[in-house]
């Protein structure tokens, strides 16, 4: 476990440094900015490379509403839910200072232009209000974990979920950027909302509560629609079984026969 949480840790920190690091300090850079498309795709190649990286470990959630959603399609234990939670909260706020002390390192700097945080009203870059807020929030996550556990179910190609689950999160960086500049992940928002406070750590409560609530929505479609595979899956490994004690019973030496 100690393993595991050491990776979500990285992981997530990671996830905020790369993507909100974009944001800040590469989005609007005089002439070669990456602009609202780069920053789409920076946050998806966070987690593609951390996928490839991590996933063997710990499984790469990096997200409280992935590792809630995974919970909901019986894909991993509620125990294991919290310690895991707390470790990509707290690599999110140490990617977030670390950005911080990067980004401050600029004489042009201004906390107040913020670091990337999420927001509703006036907080939010197309000055969205709380409804709109909530409607992208869970539409979003809800389709981010349809995306997660169709990628990684034991029909899918084999190796291939990363990419998918990458450019998912981009494009769904490409919709939702200028309504709440897209949390679907509590851990990515409470980093950049502890270190400015104020109006991003007001408005947080909203992405806890909407990304949650569309990995559980997402988690639970999933068990569903899977209700077959895992009915298939339990076949199969019943079948392998059978064939392997039938394989073992034909080998297995005759007894010895007794002299007369």
């Amino acid at each position: 476990m100690q393993r595991k949480l050491v990776a979500e840790f990285i992981g997530t920190l990671w996830l905020v440094l790369g993507g909100c690091g974009s944001a800040v300090l590469a989005a609007k850079f005089p002439e070669v900015g990456i602009g609202l498309a780069g920053v789409a795709l920076a946050f998806g190649l966070t987690v593609l490379t951390m996928a490839y990286a991590i996933g063997h470990i710990s499984g790469c959630h990096l997200n409280p509403a992935v590792t809630v959603g995974l919970v909901a399609a019986g894909r991993f234990s509620a125990g294991e839910a919290l310690p895991y939670i707390g470790a990509q909260v707290i690599g999110g706020c140490a990617g977030a200072f670390l950005l911080w002390a990067i980004a401050s390192g600029s004489p042009g700097f201004d906390l107040a232009n913020g670091l990337a945080a999420n927001g509703y009203g006036a907080a939010s870059p197309g000055h969205y209000d709380l409804a709109s807020g909530i409607v992208t929030e869970i539409t979003m996550t809800f389709f981010f974990l349809v995306i997660i556990l169709g990628a990684t179910s034991a029909r899918a190609p084999a190796g291939f979920a990363p990419i998918a689950i990458g450019l998912g999160l981009t494009l769904i960086h490409l919709i939702s950027i200028p309504v709440t500049n897209t949390s679907v992940n509590p851990a990515r928002s409470t980093g950049p909302a502890v270190v400015l406070g104020g109006v991003a750590l007001a408005q947080l409560w909203m992405f806890w509560a909407a990304p949650l609530a569309g990995g559980v929505l997402g988690g639970l479609l999933h068990r569903w629609l899977s209700t077959e595979e895992a009915l298939d899956t339990a076949d199969r490994t019943a079948a392998e079984r059978a064939a392997s004690a039938s394989a073992a019973e034909a080998l297995a030496p005759s007894p010895a026969r007794e002299p007369r």
